[in-house]
């Protein structure tokens, strides 16, 4: 009897969101017999929320620019982009009948803006590619052999044997969709290394009075400028753009989620649990502009208050804080301003202090950072350089993008590459298993 035979598929996938799905697809399309296995008792889930539920199926920006927003590595995704980036998504689902729309910042959802239209059409697809879906399926343990992959065995107690499996299981954010880190295990088993898995994509908690007065609690600003600075407030860690929110823990929004993927590491090499932001509430101006703009409309109305002339160029609902900061009372007209107040002011406005204490927890981040390190997976195939026959596709890597179609964008082009490589990987050793037997 054949060794070979004992295999009951070429190509075993774990995990049923978009990298595992990708991954599916393109190793059917091969002609590989594939199996999917997926722990919850749905595909997609996390699909399904992205996006606020409209699904964001990728980001329709140059390859440079792309790269740029993936700070997690984005340089080693390079030589998977030249086999399958975000055009290839955009032409995927425009082959499955799915029309998809740009939005800002190079956004693209589909034009029915519901998640499960994409969710439905790529399941519709895998079961057209004669892809056996199995849900409620989770994984105990991946067994090696030889120095390549053996066989999957499941809580069951089943064991499936393949030339080759795709580890598309997610980081540890947004655990109800099932990612609960368990593809970290299965890495250090064949030996891998991971780099400690931490917050990215996330809110950042603030240690300021105004933060636990809930002063600005709610408070929405658009177009605006973070950032994060090392301890001695010197250096600048990262500048971010975009909207934020005042939240009762502190800052989120788009433009904070892209600062907090820095919070951590920086906290890890200084060696400290506060870091310095400041937020520019009017990056569109200049201060000297500003300043004057604000004292000749005060000197044109002498004696109306500062309250009242500030109304309409600041949110509402920072100027008594502002005011209070800057030592200047709201009732202060033209006459009484003191000199030192207007600069006090000016410069709150352009660099509004903040105590970044730290981000919430991981289970509460959209994006995992850190994962199985990229210097131990192969970039052109995604394979294990430790153990044959083991590929990873999507977040369980040591590779993590900012918000904005970018994550889903590397777990669909690393689910693709896996899945395609996973495919030839097992046709080839089956080949020679059999010039063996």
């Amino acid at each position: 009897m054949h060794t070979h035979t004992s295999h009951d598929y070429d190509v075993i996938v774990i995990g049923g969101g978009p990298a595992g799905m990708m991954a599916s697809v393109s190793a059917a399309r091969r002609g590989a017999r594939v199996i999917l296995l997926e722990k919850g008792n749905v595909l997609g889930r996390k699909l399904m929320i992205s996006g606020g539920g409209r699904c964001n199926v990728t980001n329709a920006k140059e390859l440079d620019e792309l790269i740029q927003n993936i700070p997690g590595n984005g340089r080693f995704l390079f030589s998977v982009f030249h086999q399958f980036n975000n055009r290839d998504i955009m032409q995927y689902f425009e082959n499955l009948g799915i029309k998809l729309k740009e939005e800002d910042r190079g956004r693209m959802f589909p034009v029915t803006d519901k998640a499960k239209t994409v969710r439905d059409a790529m399941v519709k697809d895998l079961k057209r590619l004669g892809v056996d879906i199995r849900l409620n399926a989770p994984v105990k343990r991946l067994h090696y052999q030889n120095g390549r992959f053996h066989s999957v065995e499941l809580n069951t107690g089943d064991t499936l044997h393949a030339g080759a499996v795709v580890v598309a299981v997610g980081g540890r954010s947004v655990p109800e969709s099932g990612s609960t880190g368990d593809g970290y295990i299965w890495a250090r088993e064949a030996g891998h290394t991971i780099i400690e898995p931490f917050p990215s994509a996330v809110g950042l908690t603030a240690g300021d009075t105004w933060v636990k007065e809930r002063t600005l609690q709610g408070l929405s600003l658009k177009n605006v400028v973070q950032t994060l600075y090392d301890p001695r407030g010197k250096k600048k860690i990262t500048t971010e753009e975009g909207d934020m929110i005042f939240t009762h823990f502190g800052i989120s929004g788009p433009v904070t989620f892209r600062t907090s993927r820095y919070v951590t590491p920086a906290m890890k090499k200084y060696k400290v649990n506060t870091l310095p932001l400041s937020i520019n509430l009017q990056p569109q101006e200049s201060m000297d502009n500003w300043m004057q703009s604000i004292r000749s409309r005060m000197k044109s109305q002498p004696d109306k208050s500062i309250k009242n002339i500030l109304k309409g160029t600041l949110p509402e609902r920072m100027i008594p804080l502002l005011l209070q900061l800057s030592d200047i009372n709201p009732d202060t007209n033209y006459h009484h301003l003191p000199k030192s107040g207007l600069a006090e002011l000016a410069r709150l406005i352009f660099a509004f202090p903040v105590t970044i204490t730290g981000t919430l927890p991981l289970e509460k981040a959209t994006v995992t950072a850190g994962g199985v390190h990229v210097k131990e997976i192969e970039p052109g195939t995604l394979q294990s350089r430790l153990v044959h026959g083991l590929f990873f596709a999507g977040e369980v890597m040591d590779v993590d993008a900012h918000t904005g179609g970018y994550n889903i964008t590397v777990a669909f082009c690393t689910g693709y590459v896996a899945g395609a490589s996973a495919a030839s990987e097992s046709k080839g050793f089956e080949a020679v298993q059999n010039m063996e037997s």
